[in-house]
């Protein structure tokens, strides 16, 4: 304390110099008031310690609480934003899959019928996103009218520009273009224009949406519409990306078409002995796959609609499963046929994607593998059945969609990483049923009266000239002659 007094005397002399008889003053003055605090020293201390010790714990931390609001705020908008910008860029990557399916059936088919398919593939999706925003996403993710159907949010033109439902939209549409563009390859070289672009306005603004609602109607409610669970999804049922909502689905209705439509103009004998229609242009097929296969890292991982680590494993999966169908169905068909064929291990790649498509977010790597194999051997098996059975399927979009899209719905109880249920495998099976079984039904219904009225089968005399003469008065390739012109 001596010392403390001398610092207080030397500041206030140096800061207003003074006379001695002041200076002898002051220094007595701070002397009594040191030896006062001496005194007191001990009984400060303990009050001090008293207030520490009954002062409230979260006094400290009470400032704080602001700040890690507003840090929390920060980090919730910024996941927000990464969430609508993953949905947007996959949503675009599964758009890109439209031009697969447009250079796989291309280059299976003939080229007299090149424009035909190409105007098919195109127009579908333009249909598609009109009539999917005005009736198919209220009917798919509209307010549940008891777990069968939406029942609202037919235009969306009220909502703000930065709404987060757009990026939702956006990434739900080209799904509705994907089922909808399936059906376009079983179908091709045989299918009048006209009657195929109404039956694509019908399967996205209907039939799409009425199996998606079952399994998906409540995705909305995290975006401002809906909320409500379909009766499947009520139920457990679980199809992570669509292996039975979106390839099943397209699958059934390719499946109900070809029925309908019948086979193309030689394709057998009149013994039912099958005839080989070669494809024009396999390489263009060839790269239609690796568009396809690129597009589904967006179509599996996209559907987390989450920007997050469990997109890694995901888009491993889908690298695990259509390499391991490619392998499996060349594999089978060399067996079979004694060569390894081209188209089937094409499509058996395919046939791997739609079949890990349900399962890839719940199962591992390895799980993913045995499941692309398998799906390679159903890809060659059902190629083979519809053949004998003279169901002429030109693409194989029948065994690739609805044969293993029935599979990999199967394969999320099958391989799930938290052990089988039986239970959940009963669901699986009445799900994947269930939304075929009606998508059959509904299209069949479709291409019967599509056939009735505006007619669905092109004639022998235009199948034999071809498409893109008979309905477009065109040539896709004028500088070269095809094998039918010569």
């Amino acid at each position: 304390m001596k010392s403390l007094s001398l610092c207080l005397f030397a500041s206030f002399a140096l800061l207003s110099p003074v006379s001695a008889q002041e200076t002898n003053k002051i220094e007595a003055k701070l002397d009594t008031i040191i030896q006062k605090l001496d005194t007191n020293q001990g009984t400060l201390n303990e009050v001090a310690k008293a207030v520490k010790s009954e002062a409230p714990p979260a006094a400290a931390s009470v400032p704080a609480a602001p700040a890690d609001a507003a840090v929390k705020a920060d980090i919730e908008t910024v996941q927000l934003n990464l969430n609508l910008v993953w949905m947007v860029i996959t949503g675009a990557l599964v758009f890109v899959m439209q031009a697969g399916f447009a250079m796989v059936e291309l280059g299976f088919a003939r080229a007299k019928n090149s424009i035909n398919i190409i105007m098919k593939n195109f127009l579908d999706f333009c249909i598609s996103a009109i009539v999917f925003m005005f009736l198919g996403f209220g009917l798919m993710f509209g307010t549940s009218a008891g777990g069968l159907i939406g029942g609202d949010s037919f235009w969306l033109s009220n909502h703000a520009a930065d709404d987060k439902l757009w990026a939702f939209w956006f990434f739900q549409v080209v799904f509705a273009g994907t089922a909808c563009t399936i059906v376009s390859g079983a179908m091709a070289e045989r299918t009048k224009f006209v009657g195929y672009l109404i039956y694509a306005a019908l399967l996205a603004a209907i039939v799409y949406p009425l199996g998606g609602h079952w399994a998906w109607g409540s995705f909305g409610g995290a975006y401002g519409v809906g909320g409500e669970k379909g009766w499947l999804e009520a139920m457990g049922f679980v199809d992570f990306a669509g292996s039975t909502v979106v390839h099943g689905c397209g699958g059934a209705c390719a499946l109900a078409g070809i029925l309908v439509v019948g086979a193309r103009h030689g394709r057998f004998a009149k013994d039912g002995t099958p005839r080989l229609i070669a494809g024009h242009n396999i390489p263009l097929a060839a790269l239609g796959v690796f568009i396809l296969w690129f597009g589904w890292f967006g179509f599996n991982a996209g559907s987390t609609l989450l920007g997050n680590g469990t997109i890694g494993r995901i888009a491993v999966n889908t690298t695990i499963a259509p390499a391991a169908a490619a392998l499996s169905a060349m594999l089978s068909m060399w067996f079979v046929q004694g060569r390894p064929d081209v188209g089937i291990t094409l499509n058996g790649s395919l046939g791997g994607a739609v079949g890990v498509t349900a399962c890839c977010a719940n199962i591992s790597p390895a799980s993913a593998f045995i499941v692309g194999l398998i799906a390679g051997i159903i890809t060659t098996v059902a190629t083979i059945a519809l053949e004998r059975m003279k169901i002429d399927d030109a693409v194989g979009a029948v065994p690739v969609h609805l044969g293993n899209g029935w599979w990999g719905t199967l394969s999320v109880a099958l391989f799930d990483q938290n052990g089988f249920d039986a239970h959940k495998l009963g669901v699986q099976a009445l799900g994947t049923f269930s939304v075929t079984l009606s998508a059959f039904v509904i299209c069949f219904g479709i291409f019967k009266l599509v056939d009735m009225t505006v007619g669905l089968r092109a004639t022998d005399n235009e199948q034999i000239d071809g498409l893109d003469f008979a309905e477009h008065a065109a040539n896709a390739y004028p500088d070269f002659q095809t094998t039918e012109q010569a």
